[in-house]
């Protein structure tokens, strides 16, 4: 592929004029790409009989036109590429072409010359095609500063009616759309102001804190909302904590929770962890409520909730687990464990709480059989409750 000459220039929202070096570049050349925003401010100054592609997802059909015609091509983006932009696509695309880049301002770059800040001073975190997942983590974490860059989808509006829906209501936004365009402009707006605001598609935004609270993190059972009439049936706060340090899950990348009830374990590891992807699996519909109830209490948003019976939920899309917490099991603790095996990345654990000595047994029976080794046991009395045996094993 190292016949490949891509060069990527960076241009603002309005039209543009090209001179010296980079006018020549278009004049010599005939492939062009963009999305179709781009087209219009740039076509007057290509070719006549230049060859437009449209860039849109999947990008696979940039890639095929990229390789039949090995160029020179000249693809225009806004403002800076290289910044959660398109050179980096296609330099991992195409790993011997000869890529050159040509910079603008980026989006967040003019906001922030526009509002007169350090903008140096924000994480910058992109939703642009991506989950919400470093999103979530940066508002857990208590990030002061935040940069984001928006899509369609994942707009101001429903940025702002996520951070609302979990307890984050204490951020003020700093929204620009259509920077360096005829169009611009420019707002600073609370939370509940940015749910009707009229925005338009290309926005970028910062969000400040407007003080120092964090979500809380090692909470006691009694503050969940519990079952009704069932206040026992959760995983109290010292069994909960010894589990997850049991499973070193600082060195963990997914977590599955199977039998999540009310949430209690799914909840801390996401507050502790936050870097993990978390899977719950649980089988009644009301206690998946309480479960929602509880992560909007304690400001905890990310967790992928599946509602219906572990074995008959379709798992082939999900990411392979590397620390399981069996919560619960229906009455198919070997069944569901078996699943879980086949799907467990190799080192990866399971922790089981035990609460009589009959599925302690059967635990400590399928591990042996399975080959997992036990790496830690302890036993464990909270108050007048029943001593609780806490397993984890490896898989080899």
């Amino acid at each position: 592929m190292n016949n490949y000459k891509i060069n990527i220039i960076g241009i603002p929202d309005d039209m543009v004029c090209f001179s010296g070096e980079i006018a020549r570049l278009i004049s010599g050349s005939l492939c062009f790409a963009g999305g179709e925003r781009h087209y219009q401010l740039v076509k007057s100054s290509l070719p006549v009989n230049h060859r437009w592609v449209n860039i849109s997802v999947p990008l696979s059909g940039l890639f095929t036109d990229i390789q039949n015609k090995p160029g020179p091509w000249v693809i225009f983006a806004s403002g800076d590429p290289l910044f959660f932009g398109i050179a980096n696509t296609l330099k991992k695309q195409f790993l011997e072409a000869v890529i050159e880049v040509t910079p603008y301002f980026n989006s967040l770059q003019l906001l922030g010359h526009r509002l007169g800040i350090n903008y140096g001073e924000y994480k910058t975190v992109s939703l642009t095609g991506r989950p919400w997942h470093e999103f979530d983590k940066a508002l857990i974490t208590g990030e002061k500063k935040l940069a984001l860059l928006t899509d369609r989808t994942k707009t101001p509006a429903s940025i702002a009616e996520r951070m609302l829906n979990y307890g984050y209501a204490n951020y003020k936004m700093l929204y620009g759309e259509h920077l360096g365009g005829k169009e611009e402009k420019v707002a600073v707006l609370t939370l509940n102001e940015a749910l009707t605001f009229s925005f338009q598609h290309p926005n970028c935004l910062f969000l400040e804190k407007m003080d120092d609270a964090i979500p809380r993190k090692m909470i006691p059972e009694n503050d969940f909302q519990l079952l009704e009439n069932r206040p026992n049936m959760i995983t109290k706060m010292p069994i909960r904590l010894t589990t997850l340090a049991s499973m070193k899950l600082h060195a963990k990348k997914v977590f599955w929770d199977i039998g999540a009830c009310t949430g209690s374990v799914s909840v801390e590891v996401r507050l502790n962890f936050p870097d993990l992807r978390i899977a719950s699996f649980e089988i009644h519909p009301e206690r998946m409520a309480i479960f929602e109830e509880n992560c909007r209490r304690f400001q905890c948003p990310g967790i992928q909730k599946f509602e219906g019976d572990y074995l008959a939920i379709d798992k082939e899309k999900l990411e392979r687990p590397d620390a399981v917490f069996l919560g619960g099991y229906n009455g198919e603790m070997e069944e569901i464990l078996n699943d879980v095996a086949e799907r467990l990345q190799p080192g990866g654990v399971i922790a089981f709480n035990s609460v009589t000595e009959i599925s302690y047994t059967r635990f400590l029976a399928w591990a042996e059989n399975k080959g997992f080794g036990v790496c830690f046991q302890q036993c464990i009395r909270v108050d007048e409750h029943n001593p609780i045996h806490i397993i984890t094993i490896e898989k080899k």
